[in-house]
């Protein structure tokens, strides 16, 4: 079950949307659901099997026992464009920063962070006081979320956005700080919840170091 409203197929399967499930239904065996949809209708569906998912969280369990930093967007670790966490000598890709990605993602960030670990083996520098990136709704979060103006750009040249509604008739995102517009550009497609939006990461260097947190938002 997915977010948004309706009923749709997907792949020749049903797929329900915009529901909650508010009961499990059967004696001795699960027979159906009861599902309350966001416009207040009810309905059950008969089913044998339930399967509850993590909503989407990181696995994140053993940087938080660890005192890592979490970003309040991704709920995954929070990483700069070489992705190094707030912890010296610890960095972090792939899952861990930001769930439901493909299997091939996770496995590229981290031939990607194969070069920042060599160099931080080799002259043990690790920046301080970098800028938060955040986001307006309805975008949900992004990736990389600490930026040093005066370091490098992600590895694939680009920031990883998720919205939180499908919002097909916006056309652009908008970079700023402090009021200040960094960037513009227009999207290729609509944005659709669990699927990734792209940003250039083209405007870092016209971002001020000692300036507040750039904010991402659309229009």
């Amino acid at each position: 079950w997915a977010s948004g409203l309706g009923s749709r197929l997907r792949h020749r399967v049903p797929l329900v949307t915009g529901t909650t499930v508010t009961e499990l239904l059967g004696r001795g065996r699960l027979t159906g659901v009861a599902l309350r949809h966001d416009d207040g209708r009810t309905t059950t569906v008969g089913c044998d099997t339930v399967v509850f998912t993590g909503d989407w969280i990181p696995d994140h369990e053993l940087a938080r026992r660890g005192g890592i930093i979490l970003d309040r967007g991704t709920r995954g670790p929070a990483v700069d464009t070489a992705f190094r966490t707030a912890a010296p000598g610890v960095f972090a890709v792939g899952n861990l920063l930001h769930a439901i990605e493909p299997a091939g993602t996770a496995a590229r960030e981290g031939r990607l962070v194969a070069g920042p670990v060599l160099r931080y083996l080799a002259d043990g520098a690790w920046p301080g006081g970098q800028v938060p990136v955040e986001v307006d709704a309805p975008l949900r979060w992004v990736a990389p979320n600490r930026i040093d103006p005066r370091g490098p750009r992600p590895p694939l040249g680009r920031f990883t956005l998720r919205t939180a509604r499908s919002a097909d008739r916006l056309s652009f995102l908008l970079v700023s700080q402090d009021g200040r517009v960094l960037h513009r550009e227009r999207l290729r497609r609509g944005a659709v919840p669990n699927r990734p939006l792209y940003a250039s990461a083209d405007w870092i260097d016209r971002a001020d170091p000692g300036g507040g947190p750039v904010v991402i938002s659309t229009g």
